[in-house]
């Protein structure tokens, strides 16, 4: 199936009177925006927009496309957003590949199958033959890249990105960029980054839109 574009059509976010974010752009299928700003300014507050989270808190006007489709209504599930945040999020009671497994979308029936599936994507990260491990005796590096891994696997429209490099230390934030980014133009995934990094946008290369400055 080919991969959209992701269309932001006159968003706007405000709190209060006070508006946050203004946006109008269109981002190709694998290019990647990126959202510059200190923390409070509301990068994050975009990202919850897009993925259907936003806090009653905030006013929202304007509509967001993946391809022709509008997506600015319809529930978070519906909107086939992979996120990834700065904590990798894995769940602890679950070995690696049922991590994975977990977020294939339904209609792949057939347990070998879906474990063939899992284990592509662990080879397409670093990972090969880990998938019987447990969450918890990964280094940090490893579990942001199972939490890509997993993402990927749930078959996103776009991609978004929570400043998912903060956390790690800078020889890890250099591989992971070069990964996440690799992925999301191999994919064709319209990426959205939120950071307050200059070597994250740097590395993103595409489009940078400064915030709260």
């Amino acid at each position: 199936m080919a991969q959209a574009g992701l269309h932001f059509d006159h968003v706007s976010i405000a709190l209060g009177s006070t508006v946050l974010v203004a946006l109008d752009c269109r981002l190709a299928p694998g290019e990647v925006l990126t959202v510059m700003g200190p923390s409070g300014s509301g990068k994050s507050t975009l990202l919850a927009f897009v993925g259907g989270f936003l806090d009653r808190a905030f006013t929202a006007r304007g509509r967001v496309f993946v391809g022709d489709d509008e997506i600015t209504n319809l529930p978070a599930e519906e909107r086939h957003a992979g996120i990834l945040f700065q904590d990798p999020l894995l769940f602890p009671h679950m070995s690696v590949a049922g991590n994975l497994v977990f977020a294939i979308p339904e209609r792949i029936s057939g347990r070998a199958e879906r474990r063939d599936r899992a284990e592509q994507a662990l080879e397409g990260v670093g990972l090969a033959g880990m998938g019987d491990r447990d969450p918890d005796t990964l280094s940090g590096g490893q579990k942001a890249r199972v939490a890509l891994a997993r993402v990927l696997l749930s078959e996103p429209r776009t991609l978004l990105l929570d400043e998912p490099f903060s956390k790690l230390d800078a020889d890890l934030r250099r591989q992971m960029r070069e990964l996440v980014f690799a992925k999301a133009r191999d994919s064709g995934l319209p990426t959205l980054l939120v950071t307050h990094d200059e070597a994250d946008a740097e590395a993103a290369g595409g489009t940078v839109v400064r915030i709260g400055s």
